[in-house]
């Protein structure tokens, strides 16, 4: 076996969890042995995976999955997406062809992917071993899309805020995805070693159990995880019982190895490393001036931060004057305290919250928290009236069904009568700020606006770990990338739910696990109606958030995730080369 390794690592260009997660472990990988060569291959952008290039880190841009389209951060259009994945199957044979050769031309000794099939399947064709590593795989997400769970929206405010001319969610029949989703089982199928994130839901390409479709692990009405499933996700997954291996055609040696899977740890960014990072108050102060929030804010104990992110939003000014940001807002939703279940070969995902009697003799000694689990599974009673106040973006606009999720931005579409009050019910008092994240511009209409008082924009490329850390709280969608920062920072996290996308279960596992979360209506998200959600977040992490602070201003435990990271690089590149030795020795004994 060659001294360094070259390792090719496919992203899947549908959100920014992927690929913060993907520049993460690749700078494990890099710390390990700086020799290693890391191809990183998606149609995510250049400028995510910054952190890991500027370490060695290689980037090709390609499309290399299909892409779940959501006319804004939290709805998905059924049918669009199964458009644009039948657009993406008819060109994957040629696809496959082109990232075989290249393996090849760059001698790639594995193949890493998160979580997109087409780099499994060519692994597989040039003779190579392929490590998926994710919390859940595609095939699930398209699967789910014949769920008969129905994600409705009224319209209240008027036609011009229908999505894509859409009143209404359908399912998808199961007939009609099988075959498109058996294209995408297939390709995971072809992948050796699973390296299973937390936050994860049921990976059916490498367990028996549970199977696809993917709607059966849910009860349809309320939209939650059933308890047998809840129960197969806090199993070691040394007990599961996998599918075999696909073999590599007769041209390549035999597979060594049999497949396996191994727990990870949590992948995060952690925040910027210096004499002064964000949780010191010369590094806050710097941090915060930077994004132009004056110098007497930046005390947190007289002023709590909010953080907006759900990204390309165009945000209105409000109409009525803001002196005080009090008011009557609806409550976020919880769940009363569960039990926990530990994990035991996982250090990050000791805990889940159980569904049954029969797996309700747990331990809650570990929790980041103080306070008790606040996850609210069952749908609100308002999600049957929300209006889709929001936006659209540019890819629903324009019905272009194949772009990457990272080239979306959205219109400027806000009605004057909508959000005439918006501002009254944002932030619990006024000792709180927002700093909105992923904001164009503030106005409508080709306005440019001041944002409202006591609210300020992020830069367009800001560092999330460190805006995360120097949150109280961050009101955002429920997605890997999010939720993992907020675990690692304890910072509360209001969310605004994707009842379609199916890896959300997992993720809410996770939350209530690990974290603080409360749900947030749609309805009164939209209706600017966030104040109670955020001051109950508030009061359920302060404890944990303050105990982060204090560690991190003593540099306490803050090299645990790299060193978690680094343990996961070692046995993953301990795998590559057993699978390269295997072959090697067995040729010689041939010979």
């Amino acid at each position: 076996m060659k001294d360094s390794l070259v390792f090719a690592y496919y992203c899947s260009g549908h959100g920014y969890g992927h690929a913060t997660r993907v520049s993460a472990f690749a700078r494990h990988l890099l710390n390990l042995d700086s020799r290693t060569t890391i191809h990183i291959i998606s149609s995510a952008p250049k400028h995510v995976f910054n952190d890991s290039i500027s370490l060695g880190v290689l980037y090709r841009f390609a499309e290399i999955d299909p892409v779940v389209v959501q006319p804004v951060a939290y709805r998905v259009d059924r049918h669009k997406s199964v458009e644009a994945l039948r657009s993406f199957l008819a060109r994957k044979e040629s696809l496959l062809e082109q990232e075989r050769q290249w393996l090849l031309d760059i001698q790639a000794d594995c193949v890493l992917s998160d979580a997109a099939f087409l780099g499994c399947l060519a692994a597989n064709a040039a003779g190579l071993p392929s490590i998926l590593i994710s919390n859940f795989t595609f095939d699930s997400v398209y699967s789910f899309l014949s769920t008969k769970f129905v994600d409705q929206v009224d319209t209240p405010l008027g036609d011009e805020l229908l999505i894509d001319n859409h009143n209404s969610d359908h399912p998808i029949p199961d007939g009609e995805l099988k075959p498109l989703v058996q294209q995408i089982y297939n390709g995971y199928r072809c992948a050796d070693l699973l390296v299973r994130l937390p936050g994860c839901i049921p990976i059916p390409s490498f367990s028996t159990s549970p199977s696809l479709p993917a709607p059966p692990w849910t009860d349809q009405g309320s939209n939650t995880l059933l308890d047998e499933i809840v129960s197969h996700l806090v199993q070691k997954p040394d007990t599961h019982l996998l599918h075999p291996s696909i073999p590599f055609a007769d041209s390549h040696p035999k597979k060594p190895l049999a497949r396996s899977i191994i727990q990870a740890p949590l992948l995060v960014r952690g925040i910027s490393k210096g004499p002064d990072t964000v949780y010191s108050p010369i590094g806050r102060s710097r941090f915060l001036s930077s994004l132009g929030v004056p110098g007497h804010l930046h005390n947190p104990n007289e002023t709590k931060i909010l953080i907006v992110s759900f990204g390309g939003q165009v945000f209105q000014r409000p109409t009525s004057s803001r002196s005080s940001s009090t008011g009557n807002s609806s409550p976020g939703y919880r769940t009363p305290p569960t039990g926990l279940q530990q994990i035991t070969d996982s250090p990050q995902m000791s805990k889940i919250p159980l569904c049954s009697d029969a797996l309700s003799k747990t331990d809650t000694s570990h929790c980041c928290h103080s306070a008790p689990p606040v996850i609210k599974p069952e749908r609100s009673p308002t999600f049957d009236k929300l209006c889709a106040m929001l936006t659209k973006t540019e890819s629903c606009l324009k019905n272009d069904v194949t772009r990457s999720y990272f080239d979306t931005s959205v219109s400027d579409i806000m009605l004057d009568h909508a959000v005439s009050d918006f501002d009254a019910g944002l932030l619990p008092d006024s000792s709180w700020i927002a700093i909105v994240c992923g904001v164009s511009k503030w106005g409508q209409d080709g306005a440019d606006e001041q944002p409202p008082d006591r609210f300020f924009v992020a830069p367009k490329y800001v560092y999330m770990p460190d805006l995360t850390a120097v949150a109280d709280v961050l009101l955002g969608k429920l997605g890997y990338g999010t939720v993992s920062e907020c675990v690692d920072s304890c910072t509360p996290f209001v969310y605004v739910a994707r009842p379609l996308f199916v890896e959300e279960h997992g993720l809410k596992l996770l939350l209530a696990q690990e974290g603080v979360g409360i749900e947030l209506p749609r309805i009164a998200y939209e209706a600017g109606d966030w104040a109670s959600a955020v001051g109950e977040a508030w009061l359920l992490g302060r404890n944990a958030k303050a105990e982060m602070r204090r560690k991190g201003m003593l540099g306490i435990e803050m090299n645990k995730r790299e060193e978690e990271g680094t343990l996961l690089a070692g046995q993953v590149t301990d795998w590559v080369r057993a699978w390269h030795d295997s072959i090697t020795q067995r040729t010689v004994s041939e010979v």
